[in-house]
């Protein structure tokens, strides 16, 4: 059986960018149970080495991720198989940060139906620092054929 027509396209890069405000860093941290002070005191982080707020390494890092389920999912159905994620540098509160992912190759894999796709990306914040880098497996799988009646 051929496979059928690629969705994924060695050398393409997607980005988007993202705020970090300090009731988002706190409420994400909430949501994680990431209880350390510097994610929610104001006071303690204000002493601390990094002079304020700063985000959970889980925030950025989820975000990174899911914006390789954000980006093929309106296209295919992708999965993610592995992540290799470094923190380089912390996320202050107010910072924007740039996610960006580029598929540096992909090979159709018939017994999983999809394209294991690997990608490597990273975050920067406005001053252009870098924030974390990263190595992604997906499988990009296409999606299914609508069925007769499906809107």
């Amino acid at each position: 059986m051929n496979a059928p027509p690629r969705v994924v396209t060695i050398g393409e890069t997607f980005s988007t960018t993202l705020s970090l405000e300090a009731e988002s860093i706190k409420s994400f941290a909430t949501l994680v149970n990431d209880l350390n002070p510097l994610h929610h005191d104001d006071a303690y982080a204000a002493q601390s080495r990094f002079g304020g707020l700063i985000a959970s390494g889980t925030q950025p890092t989820a975000h990174f991720m899911a914006l390789l389920a954000t980006h093929y999912s309106t296209c295919a159905q992708p999965l993610g198989l592995e992540f290799d994620i470094k923190l380089k540098k912390a996320v202050h509160s107010g910072d924007t940060l740039t996610m960006t992912w580029r598929v540096v190759g992909a090979f159709w894999k018939a017994s999983l139906n999809g394209d294991l796709t690997q990608l490597e990306g990273g975050v920067v914040n406005q001053r252009g620092e870098t924030i974390l880098i990263g190595k992604s497996t997906i499988l990009v799988m296409p999606k299914p054929a609508a069925k007769e009646g499906d809107a």
